[in-house]
């Protein structure tokens, strides 16, 4: 949890660092990595100019047992007058991952329910987005032997990097 608060502070910092006088780059659509829990590629669109939805999908793998999940989230944007390009957003959102065993012929499945706080930053002259986000989760589920178990987790979150594949369709 420390290290997540200290990538969110650090996330802030550069996104003041690199403010500029221009507006930043509004965008409709972006796709990139989610570096976090888990792993994943992404994908966001904006449905309205400050609601958007945010799919990906993730691997992770282990010596003994692997995951693959898919996961979706609706969330919220609001601006942060001080700061150009600079947006917080909550939002909820559900999954489900597939978990599988070396050694044995079992598997699990498991769903999520998942809340979303972060932040986003858009930068003005490159059509970069970036993120980064707290995940507090409900897991449900079949878990084998503890692994991938269910239960509430508070310290799952990432870092976001997408790059711009539209701009300004929906946003102002």
């Amino acid at each position: 949890m420390k290290n997540l608060l200290r990538l969110i502070a650090l996330t802030v910092c550069l996104c003041f660092a690199f403010q500029t006088e221009a507006v930043a780059q509004d965008y409709k659509s972006a796709a990139g990595l989610r570096l976090g829990y888990p792993w994943a590629a992404s994908y966001k669109t904006f449905i309205s100019e400050s609601n958007a939805i945010e799919v990906y999908a993730g691997f992770r793998g282990f010596t003994f047992y692997n995951s693959i999940s898919v996961n979706g989230a609706y969330q919220i944007h609001k601006d942060i007058e001080s700061v150009d390009g600079l947006q917080w957003y909550y939002g909820a959102g559900a999954g489900v991952q597939f978990w599988s065993y070396s050694g044995v012929s079992e598997s699990s499945t498991l769903f999520t329910a998942s809340g979303y706080l972060g932040l986003q930053y858009t930068f003005a002259d490159t059509p970069i987005s970036i993120t980064a986000d707290w995940v507090p989760t409900f897991v449900f589920g079949d878990g084998f032997g503890g692994i991938g178990s269910t239960g509430f987790g508070a310290g799952v979150g990432g870092i976001g990097v997408r790059y711009i594949l539209n701009s300004g369709a929906a946003r102002k």
